[in-house]
């Protein structure tokens, strides 16, 4: 039988997401105040790692665009924390931007029911992985994009390997540095969010990361195809609810300087689309010129907007 010193030398390093913070060493005897002040300070650590990702998080951006612009699809790939993250992004966009649900999807280890269960051992399924992305049918059009704060989750390798052998774009976002788990993907993103105030529980300040760094990436590949107009989310599904329509006329006000009481009917006519009434407005023109215009320019707005001409 093996030492405990031998057991230990043989045994796999443990990612720096499993190392000891040390805020977090008598994380339970300190009262509330001063447990939540270790947190504020430790999710600061979660915004500084997203920051020294920019670069591959921007060429992220540029690929996800293009692949959506041609009629793939992006398609995050996740386990636990990780999965649901992505579940929740691919969930939130077509409200938001009205893009078409099948243009983002989420894979999740051990399917829907893993969104609020844990099921255990689903991702280490290397197998099931590449099986569940091959279902899907991926192609040369796709990017698929496996999330795993460790490096390590079987489940999400099986379906970046499945992906790129089906002539897939790929990118791999992890919260260890690359030394740690070496990757050949097309693009990879490291979020050094180093140790946990609890240690190994990666639905902390990784899963805080993870966050942040899929707020961004896929707000501005919507960005990219048109669907925003500065800070103002122009592709909105007014229809949704009172509040959104209530945001849709907010924004026709703002963009083209009409009053509250001239906005709503404009954006009546135009069937609820922001972007419309607002091409509208511009060109004195009705909703079929105005969509075409749009058209014509890909979606974006502002380019509509400063077209001299309908035919330009």
């Amino acid at each position: 039988m093996k030492s405990k010193t031998a057991q230990n030398r043989s045994a796999k390093p443990l990612p720096s997401t499993e190392a000891v913070h040390p805020l977090g060493r008598d994380l339970d005897q300190k009262n509330n105040a001063e447990a939540l002040a270790c947190f504020t300070e430790v999710d600061e650590e979660a915004v500084r790692a997203v920051a020294g990702a920019r670069s591959p998080m921007a060429k992220a951006i540029d690929l996800i665009a293009s692949c959506l612009r041609d009629g793939g699809r992006l398609i995050y790939v996740g386990a636990g924390t990780s999965g649901r993250l992505a579940a929740l992004d691919a969930a939130e966009l077509p409200p938001t931007f009205q893009s078409e649900a099948s243009q983002v999807q989420a894979l999740l280890a051990g399917g829907p029911r893993a969104m609020t269960h844990a099921i255990e051992g689903a991702e280490d399924d290397h197998g099931q992985g590449g099986r569940d992305l091959q279902a899907m049918g991926p192609g040369p059009l796709d990017c698929i994009f496996g999330i795993t704060a460790s490096g390590g989750a079987p489940y999400v390798h099986g379906a970046l390997e499945a992906g790129r052998a089906a002539g897939a774009h790929t990118i791999f976002l992890a919260c260890i540095p690359p030394s740690e788990r070496p990757d050949d993907y097309d693009i990879s993103i490291r979020l050094l969010t180093g140790p946990e105030l609890l240690a190994g529980s990666t639905r902390l300040k990784a899963g805080t990361a993870t966050k942040l760094a899929l707020n961004a990436i896929s707000t501005l590949a919507m960005a990219r195809l048109g669907k925003l107009y500065g800070h103002l989310m122009v592709d909105v599904n007014t229809s949704g609810n009172s509040k959104l329509w209530d945001r849709g006329v907010r924004m026709v006000s703002e963009i083209t300087g009409l009053s509250r009481e001239e906005a709503e009917p404009l954006l009546r006519r135009a069937n609820g689309s922001v972007k419309t009434a607002c091409t509208m407005h511009a060109h004195g023109i009705e909703v079929e010129p105005a969509n075409q215009l749009l058209a014509l320019h890909g979606g974006h707005l502002r380019a509509a907007l400063m077209s001299p001409t309908i035919d330009s």
